[in-house]
């Protein structure tokens, strides 16, 4: 991004409305580039939301942490750290520090400065999000040998900050520009404007400025991860055309020239074990499909895939019945294909969907095409329940086909489900669910890190939890509720429900937990009407009025179905 351009990006980030997102930003140098392309990327990605960006003191990275405490809440904090800041002789701004006898003392002073930094990161993590951008500049000339050949104490120096990296990384809510991806958007010679170090204190070129500010940005505003992969079989998952070539004649070896294959299968298989969904679209003879999947020898396993649509109808045909399936939008979904025309095809019948095409006999392409799969189901943890994902989807399909002639009171007697609420324990879960459920949502309102950690402290509020199993398994924690207690009425601003846990009363039980455990005479919605959360709107409406906001304890009693789900609460 061109400085203009971040620069009328930035301005234009002032006329927005609303709470502001709020970014602080320490650094050791000037930060005036910083703040301006922080500020445009960030503007880029929330739209509509206004972004302010507030450095702090200049000249020391450690000092600039304590400005935290003299300014507003922050939504983030974003941290640059250069080889200035552990020592200032491993700069250009200073001399007399690039001595033989100086060097030992330059590492010595590094370790001590990064265990500083760390427990400033590590107490303000507990209070906001910090992101952290690692050394990023070339190393001045101060070693002794010749730059050609790596030199030990500099090798000390890189340990010191690896080692740093690591113990930051594993504290809650610090993220860190993984520096391997900035290599492959800044280029390493352009990265240091000399002139402009030592003229203003600003190191960074304005190209490694943007790029490192849009890095940080990613990380700060993440697209939500896609929830589904759906693939195509011949040329795909696989060398060679199922029809033509027959159960053994596909492959996917090294030996055949079709490893690519086999690396496509290994990333769909570590993606379902973070609970990814996998399901196959494929113009094939079916019992064919199904003796092929079954191949001993095939990478990903076939019990990682469902459904299998497979057929001579159109693919956008079988993606329909798939995405009824996953129960899920189609802007969650990648559909992989090597045909253009079948892409096109799907592209034209749903244009949220994700469309890729698989690099045949590209292997130079092949490890872009990989990393992007892969960026597009980035997750930062996984849980239980996204291990769980793909279990409760095929028992859910069970869920929906009762026997013949069985009501839905009798199906939901003979299931055997048990909900468990726990009370103000809110966890990583809860705050995803609450950040990716579209269907069963109060509001639709996205929330930030910090943001919610400032909801957690307010007085009166509550956290409820809910998780559900049944005779078929665990759907794991399903649902958030959350709200104020206000007198005999409370307050709802969080509520929201994985479809995965539909049809099975489980919204008329918790509101049921909540009237009877705070006595409550009614419950006052903050409901906003959405282009997705129309289930939502059919729970409140069940009620009987036309008022969405609110549901009265009485109105409840009239209108809640018979409940069989056993019940247990836990503070």
């Amino acid at each position: 991004m061109k400085l203009a351009e971040a620069v009328s990006l930035a301005k234009e980030s002032e006329s927005c409305k609303g709470d502001p997102f709020r970014v602080f930003v320490a650094c050791g140098f000037t930060p005036q580039h910083l703040t301006i392309y922080l500020k445009a990327h960030l503007h880029a990605r929330l739209g509509r939301r206004r972004v302010v960006v507030e450095p702090g003191r200049y000249g020391d990275l450690l000092l600039a942490f304590a400005d935290l405490r003299h300014h507003a809440a922050f939504n983030a904090v974003a941290v640059f750290v250069e080889w200035t800041d552990l020592d200032p002789r491993l700069g250009f701004r200073t001399t007399h520090g690039w001595r033989p006898k100086r060097l030992h003392d330059i590492a010595d002073t590094a370790k001590p400065r990064l265990e500083q930094l760390r427990r400033l990161v590590e107490d303000l993590a507990g209070r906001v999000p910090v992101y952290l951008v690692l050394p990023s500049l070339p190393l001045p000339p101060a070693f002794t040998g010749p730059t050609g050949k790596g030199d030990c104490l500099e090798f000390v120096l890189r340990e010191h900050v690896m080692a740093f990296a690591r113990a930051v990384s594993a504290i809650p809510r610090v993220s860190i520009v993984n520096p391997q991806r900035l290599d492959s958007v800044s280029q390493f010679d352009n990265r240091f404007d000399l002139g402009a170090a030592l003229r203003a204190d600003l190191p960074y070129s304005l190209e490694h400025a943007s790029a490192v500010c849009q890095l940080v940005a990613l990380l700060i505003c993440p697209d939500s991860p896609k929830k589904g992969i759906i693939t195509d079989l011949d040329d795909t998952l696989w060398r060679g055309i199922l029809g033509e070539e027959g159960v053994s004649g596909i492959s996917w070896e090294l030996h055949r020239h079709a490893h690519g294959h086999a690396l496509y299968q290994e990333l769909l298989a570590s993606l379902a074990e973070i609970g990814v969904m996998l399901g196959v679209a494929t113009k094939n003879d079916p019992d064919l499909v199904t003796l092929a999947l079954s191949r001993k020898d095939l990478v990903i396993s076939h019990d990682q895939i469902f459904p299998v649509e497979a057929g001579w109808g159109s693919k956008s045909e079988a993606i329909r019945r798939i995405l009824q399936a996953w129960n899920v939008g189609a802007d969650s979904v990648v559909f992989v294909d090597d045909s253009p025309l079948e892409l096109a095809e799907v592209s034209t019948a749903f244009p949220d969907v994700h469309c890729m095409r698989f690099p045949v006999d590209d292997d130079r392409a092949l490890p872009g095409f990989l990393q992007h799969l892969r960026d597009l189901f980035g997750k930062s943890s996984v849980t239980e329940e996204d291990r769980l994902r793909l279990a409760s989807i095929r028992t859910s399909t069970v869920h929906i086909d009762r026997r013949p002639g069985q009501t839905s009171d009798e199906f939901l007697a003979s299931i055997e489900a048990e909900i468990t609420l726990v009370y103000d324990a809110p966890n990583e879960r809860a705050f995803e669910l609450i950040n990716k459920t579209n269907q069963f949502n109060l509001n639709g309102r996205r929330i930030d890190t910090a943001a919610w950690l400032a909801k957690l402290e307010e007085p009166k509020r509550f956290i409820l939890s809910v998780s559900y199993r049944d005779k078929f398994g665990p759907l794991g924690n399903i649902a958030v509720v959350a709200g104020l207690c206000l007198e005999d009425e409370l307050l709802v601003d969080v509520w929201v429900m994985s479809c995965r846990a539909f049809s099975r009363r489980i919204e008329f039980q918790v509101l049921k937990e909540l009237f009877e455990r705070f006595d409550a005479k009614s419950v006052k919605l903050e409901f906003t009407a959405t282009d997705r959360n129309g289930p939502f709107q059919e729970f409140v409406e069940a009620f009987g009025s036309s008022d969405l906001s609110r549901i009265t304890k009485a109105a409840f009693v009239a209108a809640c179905p018979k409940l069989y789900a056993k019940v247990s609460v836990h503070e």
